[in-house]
């Protein structure tokens, strides 16, 4: 059992990305199931977490905690995983193992996930929840059409009770106005606003001077404050990628808005008129956890076969139906339907990419990106790098990004494979992509890249490269690249060529690439990485062999 302690709305930070834990509760079920989750066991398995390729981290300092982390949090409270008194999945964490539609089961365990609980009980300084907070999120999108994030940070995490959903509605509206007065200076203005509510939000805590936090030793009110405000960024953007991964709402990268996916208001709408608004089980373990496990309930749309049908009927009017179809049939027939326009979408767009129709557009978002103005800045430069890729030369170029069903990008790779791999027929590519940067990027990226190239390369049977792109690249990073250019381990497959190159210098290959006079071959690209592994073997030390490769990055396509 957790205590919450907090005045706004819980939501679960960890993982960040929901997909992130499905390969992660696989491998806990698969070598620890009827085990005791103990300091023993949460040891055992971060070290075993740690070789696998999906997971990019360490866990080193304290491995028991950081299991805890991962599997306490999200697997646990959206009822995936059972920990006492011994590890077993759920039948709803079974389902979401083996479920090909995957974002209907996400979207049963969101709906059920409640404060309080049997799992959360709040102290006696916290807020008096009572609220199932992503249902009650929905119905605030729904409500309003497009909610801001900076809506959903500031309002929507205050709505700790449901019965306060109308004062939290006209909350949202006062602001709505008073921004429109002040649309010259939102950024101070959004400042001030936060700031004053979350004055009122803590004022007990303020007059009583409990403003220092675990985060700093500084406990003046305004530093407290903005400790608070960047605890409900987390939670915002946390409880934005949880409703993105029902498939249901679509999210405004530039605009930073989310909204109900206009072909799915009909599911939303229907699950906000029969799901139980009010907790139960609050203080019973045995049945909540049982209720919570159930990947039956709620009962949504697609349960319901003669509306299910309408649907079908509405985005596929030519499929013909028959009656004697079973409703798990029908399912399937449907999921079946919209896997293939998803896959009518994503040929368009690489058509439409190869024919450079896109050109501007990508070049647009790298400078977004650049700028760090858009929402989910790593999911956007992981889709606009398989772009890019796609547009630079021949090959079969997939991204390992979760797209939703209209072909748009949703969610990051899980992390078992490269971010993109490029097939060239007779050799391949990987392209890993991070916003990170500092040690941060070598920690998480460096040897797990490592990884990704040699589970390939062992895959393919064929000479494979990879590409580390990221806004800068760290010291650490180049060493790291620079030595496994010579060295050879088994582990890996041998030697592994990695060429790291600043998003600036990508970005000009592949205007070299637009502006060449003919369409650049795949010989172009293996020559850069078989220049490298010459320059690696030549260069006295990394510092010299990184610039240089830089400058052969920037000449790639020199002679067309």
């Amino acid at each position: 059992m957790a205590t919450i302690d907090s005045k706004v709305v819980f939501i679960t930070t960890s993982p960040r990305t929901p997909a992130k834990m499905i390969p992660e509760i696989e491998l806990l079920s698969t070598h620890f199931a009827s085990c005791k989750w103990d300091v023993d066991s949460q040891t055992a398995f971060m070290e075993m977490l740690r070789e696998e390729n999906f997971f990019h981290g360490q866990g080193a300092n304290d491995p028991a905690f950081s299991a805890r982390d991962r599997i306490n949090r999200a697997p646990k409270s959206l009822g995936f995983v059972v920990l006492s008194p011994r590890i077993q999945l759920t039948l709803a964490g079974v389902e979401l193992l083996k479920a090909r539609r995957k974002e209907e089961v996400f979207l049963r365990q969101l709906l059920k996930f409640q404060l309080p609980s049997p799992y959360h009980k709040p102290t006696k300084r916290a807020a008096d929840f009572w609220v199932k907070p992503y249902l009650e999120i929905f119905r605030l999108v729904h409500h309003f059409g497009s909610l801001k994030f900076d809506e959903l940070r500031l309002f929507g995490l205050q709505l700790t009770d449901y019965r306060n959903f109308d004062f939290i509605v006209a909350k949202i509206e006062r602001f709505r106005r008073e921004k429109e007065q002040n649309a010259g200076n939102y950024k101070k203005f959004y400042q001030d606003y936060i700031f004053n509510e979350l004055t009122q939000i803590h004022s007990d805590r303020i007059r009583a001077g409990r403003t220092r936090t675990r985060e700093t030793r500084d406990a003046s009110t305004r530093t407290f404050l903005r400790t608070q405000s960047n605890n409900l960024r987390d939670y915002a953007d946390a409880c934005v990628r949880y409703l993105r991964s029902t498939g249901l709402v679509n999210v405004s990268y530039v605009g930073k808005s989310v909204s109900i996916v206009p072909e799915k208001i009909e599911e939303v709408e229907y699950f906000l008129a029969n799901t139980e608004r009010d907790p139960i089980f609050v203080h019973d373990l045995p049945n909540y956890v049982s209720y919570l496990g159930n990947p039956e309930i709620p009962r949504l749309l697609t349960d319901d076969r003669e509306l299910l049908e309408q649907r079908i009927r509405t985005q596929f009017p030519k499929l013909k139906i028959s009656r004697s179809l079973s409703l798990f049939q029908l399912k399937d027939i449907f999921a079946d339907q919209l896997e293939k326009r998803k896959d009518k979408f994503l040929r368009d767009q690489v058509r439409a990419i190869k024919d450079n129709r896109l050109y501007n557009e990508i070049n647009e978002t790298f400078e977004q990106i650049s700028d760090n103005s858009l929402y989910d800045t790593p999911l956007m430069l992981e889709w606009n790098t398989w772009r890019a890729m796609t547009m630079l030369d021949g090959g079969d170029i997939k991204a390992n990004l979760k797209f939703d069903d209209f072909g748009n990008p949703m969610s990051t790779a899980q992390g078992n494979l490269p971010d993109i791999y490029c097939d060239y027929g007779n050799f391949g590519l990987t392209v890993e992509v991070t916003m990170q940067s500092g040690q941060r990027q070598y920690e998480t990226e460096g040897e797990p890249i490592t990884r990704h190239l040699a589970k390939v390369k062992k895959a393919s049977n064929k000479p494979t490269y990879c590409l580390f792109i990221a806004p800068q690249i760290n010291e650490a990073c180049i060493a790291h690249f620079f030595a496994l250019h010579n060295m050879n381990i088994s582990y890996y497959g041998g030697t592994s060529t990695i060429v790291p190159l600043t998003l600036e210098v990508f970005r000009k290959m592949v205007d070299a690439s637009h502006s060449a006079r003919c369409t650049p071959e795949p010989e172009q690209i293996r020559q850069l990485f078989e220049r490298s592994r010459e320059l690696a073997r030549d260069s006295a030390n990394e510092i010299d062999w990184y610039n240089e490769i830089t400058e052969e990055a920037l000449n790639w396509l020199e002679e067309l």
